[in-house]
């Protein structure tokens, strides 16, 4: 990711200014002058603030894509996931103070929440692309949805953690991979009775089964 184009570093400014602020007192002409961009030119990029912090999550989005190794493919799909979600959060490191600073604006914002939700399913929904796995259709959302929450659930440990190694981290994430794996297990397995169900309903002839007559006792 390169830090001189001017997108990087609004983006940046903002997360920087969450160190200190709260999200809604920020201005973006604040932004701006941290940036060290005119105003006019954040304009010509945003429609505004949340739209700036869209554009951070595509730029990360983005960086956990390129960096994807391609000796990996072969490799089972919780290596896939682990790979690309640390990736991510070794991107995310510089900015934990700004990140933060997001999270407990979001706790008296709802607005804020749900965009910062969307956000992160969509990112989730990329990585699981980038592991080999369909994130499209509803139970592509579903599990973008559940990765997420994992993710999530994450973020406290990721964003305390002192160590530039990230072990913490790491060991959390390996925890919650073998939970959603444990889950897809047992969501697959639940799916496949489904459809079995509904083949033996469609394969049954009309009316087998079904009493006519009689009294309805």
């Amino acid at each position: 990711m390169s830090e001189d184009l001017p997108t990087t570093r609004i983006e940046t400014a903002l997360l920087d200014l969450l160190a200190d602020r709260s999200f809604h007192e920020i201005r973006l002409a604040e932004v701006a002058e941290l940036a060290g961009v005119p105003l006019a030119d954040l304009r010509r990029a945003y429609d505004g603030p949340f739209d700036v912090l869209s554009g951070f999550a595509r730029r990360i989005d983005v960086a956990v894509l390129a960096g994807d190794d391609a000796s990996m493919r072969g490799e089972p799909i919780k290596q896939r996931l682990a790979d690309a979600l640390m990736r991510r959060f070794d991107l995310l490191a510089p900015h934990r103070a700004g990140l933060a600073g997001l999270s407990r604006s979001a706790r008296r914002d709802p607005a804020l929440a749900v965009h910062l939700t969307r956000l992160l399913v969509g990112s989730q929904a990329w990585i699981l692309e980038a592991a080999g796995v369909s994130a499209g259709g509803p139970w592509g959302a579903a599990k973008a949805t559940a990765l997420a929450v994992a993710v999530a659930r994450i973020a406290p440990t990721f964003l305390a953690e002192e160590d530039a190694g990230l072990p913490k981290t790491m060991a959390a994430l390996d925890a919650a991979l073998d939970r959603l794996g444990k889950l897809a297990e047992r969501t697959g397995a639940a799916r496949r009775l489904l459809r079995r169900w509904v083949c033996r309903r469609r394969e049954r002839p009309a009316g087998d089964g079904v009493e006519t007559g009689g009294s309805g006792i």
